[in-house]
């Protein structure tokens, strides 16, 4: 029977030789470059891999367990962990791309003509310059975070993604905006430490007003006491009385703290309890009224006739 003889005909090491040979050049000094090279970016991809495990490790370190709420902390923690991860990336790849570039070439004169590049191209790039420098002011001062609804630069939304040059933000209809942090003046937080939601309820100038007061007073109670909406209060909600006197209804006035971005929600079921609550008290919806002044030859005076806006209009 015939040997098969399973070993390659050509190693690895040949192969390199015979590239070697081709261009003329060291096989033996590519080999040696190329298992350079190839320790440089296993490095590298170590080096990252520790770094978005730091940046998961913020992340459960600040996590308390309650999705139901995101707390100053948390919020804190997710903004430090992305621009961990985002600056970790960069810095380790520049630096990898300069040592694989040392390998074959002197990179020192290189990098002697880019600080020379940098500098001329600096005075053209000022704005990049303040975006940096603003973006760091936000970080340090901690303004806002990852998750924070804030309104900036005529922008609203919630914080999707920070880095030192750009905020992006989302906004209630999907829309993404994208602020570059120099442009940034004014940052108006509305998830910072509490939230508030003010709740107007309008009764017509019919209804007993404190009655309906009482009424409110009581929903407020039961609301303020719930179990399920009870966690999102900051503190039981306060009902402060008339607040205006508008054309067509007294304005009620009533005010919720809330733990940071519950506002709206809580804003949304107390309006729905209380809708439900008028209802059941026989309460009425206040609707708009217009005055009208009929006068007719040889009467001695107008007649008001009181209808409804609608009815006005078809009428």
């Amino acid at each position: 029977m015939f040997a098969v003889n399973l070993a390659p005909l050509f190693t690895l090491g040949d192969v390199i030789r015979r590239i070697a040979e081709i261009l003329r050049i060291d096989g033996d000094e590519v080999a040696r470059s190329g298992v350079r090279v190839l320790g440089i970016w296993v490095l590298a991809w170590l080096a990252y891999r520790v770094v978005r495990l730091a940046a998961r490790r913020i992340e459960l370190a600040v996590d308390d367990g309650d999705d139901s709420v995101t707390t100053l902390r948390e919020r804190r923690g997710r903004t430090i962990s992305q621009l961990l991860r985002s600056m970790g990336r960069v810095v380790i790849y520049a630096i990898a791309i300069l040592l694989t570039f040392n390998v074959f070439i002197d990179i020192g004169p290189i990098l002697a003509g880019a600080g020379i590049l940098g500098l001329a191209v600096s005075f053209g790039a000022q704005s990049l310059v303040k975006d940096v420098i603003s973006g760091f002011f936000i970080l340090f001062e901690n303004q806002f975070g990852i998750g924070d609804v804030i309104e900036v630069a005529g922008h609203s939304g919630v914080v999707e993604k920070m880095t030192l040059r750009v905020v992006v933000l989302r906004d209630g209809e999907g829309v993404m905006h994208v602020v570059p942090n120099g442009e940034i003046k004014v940052v108006s937080n509305k998830t910072r430490g509490w939230s508030r939601a003010v709740v107007d309820v309008g009764v017509p100038y019919e209804e007993n007003v404190d009655r309906a007061l009482e009424v409110l007073r009581d929903e407020a109670a039961q609301f303020s006491t719930d179990k399920a909406w009870g966690t999102q209060l900051d503190g039981p909600v306060e009902v402060l009385g008339v607040e205006s006197l508008s054309d067509s209804a007294v304005v009620l006035r009533t005010l919720l703290r809330t733990q940071p971005g519950s506002q709206w929600s809580v804003a949304r079921e107390f309006r729905r309890r209380i809708k439900n609550r008028f209802d059941k008290e026989t309460l009425d919806i206040p609707y708009p009224q217009r005055r009208v002044h009929v006068r007719v030859e040889g009467a001695p005076g107008p007649e008001p006739i009181v209808q409804a806006a609608a009815g006005a209009a078809g009428g």
